[in-house]
């Protein structure tokens, strides 16, 4: 299978765009997901966002405990009071490295890839991968919690 390409820069405009739900899971979405998969593996990431790979579907793949696994429509329903600050990078945005406050525990809704819903309850990493993918699915990046990202 492929190695997807990974779209690169601040101001590359499907970074910016929403994403559109999944109506319902088809081969299509599955062969996507399986390719995201692949190319966050080969990247070395915690995860990976529909648009950094030029597509509009809300759909990502993140890192839980030892194994990325797809999420498919995912919504956080909740993100505790108490956040914490760490350094994030991004593999759309080498060499940027940003303080990025999270909320330390969330709840997540998504379709698994069987179109079943699920609910999970994540912390601390897990947490903040999960943030930080469904925020790419917002249109929204690192940069946007800070005006002074600092090189590596």
């Amino acid at each position: 299978m492929p190695v997807l390409k990974i779209v690169t820069g601040a101001d590359s405009p499907i970074l910016r765009k929403k994403t559109k739900k999944v109506a319902k899971v088809t081969k299509e979405i599955l062969k996507l997901l399986k390719d995201m998969q692949e190319t966050t593996v080969a990247a070395d990431g915690l995860g990976l966002a529909a648009p950094q790979v030029n597509r509009t579907e809300r759909v990502c793949i993140v890192r839980m405990g030892s194994k990325l696994t797809p999420l498919i429509n995912p919504d956080i329903t909740y993100f505790s009071p108490e956040k914490e600050s760490a350094e994030e990078g991004c593999l759309s945005l080498p060499n940027v490295w940003i303080q990025v406050p999270r909320s330390i525990s969330i709840v997540v809704k998504y379709w698994d890839t069987k179109g079943k819903e699920q609910e999970r309850m994540l912390k601390d990493i897990d947490a903040r991968v999960v943030q930080h993918e469904v925020d790419h699915l917002e249109g929204k990046l690192i940069l946007d919690y800070d005006h002074h990202p600092k090189p590596m």
